[in-house]
């Protein structure tokens, strides 16, 4: 098993805290694959993307390499008829040759053996399939947050692993197969209170391995810098990040 599993320690918090995906995401993946489409979500986590994806699309396959991230899957005490789950690395899947429409990986192609991946998108996708990416970098503070926001990120960033950059480059790294598609620019924006907001940071893959390296919880170290920022903590804030979306058609 090759995919790295950063988030198995925190795939409670994971599962709760992590922001869902804007409609706007998967209108743009539905403009180019039909809804009777079977998907492939290699490195689902806790499914923030499985439950659009079902909504839209005939059956989703999601994988994860983390049974612990599974086991907070919403679709692992549901009865979901259109989705299954299965304990997989992302560069290979039980799936039989070209059986799928789709391959849709949110927030995780970074930790894949990316060659690998790719070799494996060509042999599940169905000619005329697509391919679709995607993530998130750091979120967008307000200049009232900035200072509060910017030391806690000090504090973690040499515990970050090092595929993040991938991440922070908008998987312009990569030697992707097949032909591009034009994405729309997109915006996944939440709007928080101040213990949703904590929860989130909490969830952060840097937060395990610098309580590791240090013995020190950053979130709780910086919690009341950060609330004093934030105010009023019952106050709702308006969370934004940038959200990248790469899309390839596989040649009919």
């Amino acid at each position: 098993m090759s995919v790295q599993d950063h988030f198995s320690g925190v795939a409670q918090a994971y599962a709760v805290a992590r922001p869902d995906y804007p409609a706007a995401l998967f209108d743009a993946l539905a403009a180019h694959v039909p809804a009777s489409a079977h998907v492939w979500e290699p490195g689902c986590g806790s499914g923030q993307a499985t439950r659009d994806l079902a909504a839209r699309f005939a059956h989703v396959h999601a994988t994860d390499p983390s049974a612990k991230q599974l086991a907070q899957h919403w679709a692992s005490d549901a009865r979901v008829d259109n989705a299954t789950l299965t304990v997989e690395p992302g560069e290979r899947t039980w799936l039989i040759d070209a059986s799928v429409d789709l391959v849709a990986v949110a927030q995780a192609l970074h930790w894949f053996d990316v060659p690998a991946f790719f070799t494996e998108c060509d042999r599940v996708l169905r000619p005329g399939g697509v391919l679709a990416a995607w993530g998130y970098d750091d979120f967008d503070v307000s200049p009232d947050m900035a200072d509060a926001v910017a030391s806690f990120r000090d504090r973690i960033e040499a515990d970050w692993p090092p595929e993040r950059a991938f991440i922070k480059r908008h998987y312009a790294d990569f030697d992707w197969p097949f032909e591009r598609i034009d994405a729309p620019p997109l915006t996944l924006a939440v709007d928080w209170n101040f213990e949703r907001f904590i929860g989130y940071l909490s969830s952060f893959s840097a937060g395990v391995q610098h309580r590791a390296r240090t013995g020190e919880d950053a979130v709780e170290l910086h919690r009341d810098a950060l609330r004093e920022a934030w105010g009023d903590p019952v106050r709702v804030r308006r969370i934004t990040w940038p959200l990248f979306l790469h899309l390839r058609h596989k040649p009919a």
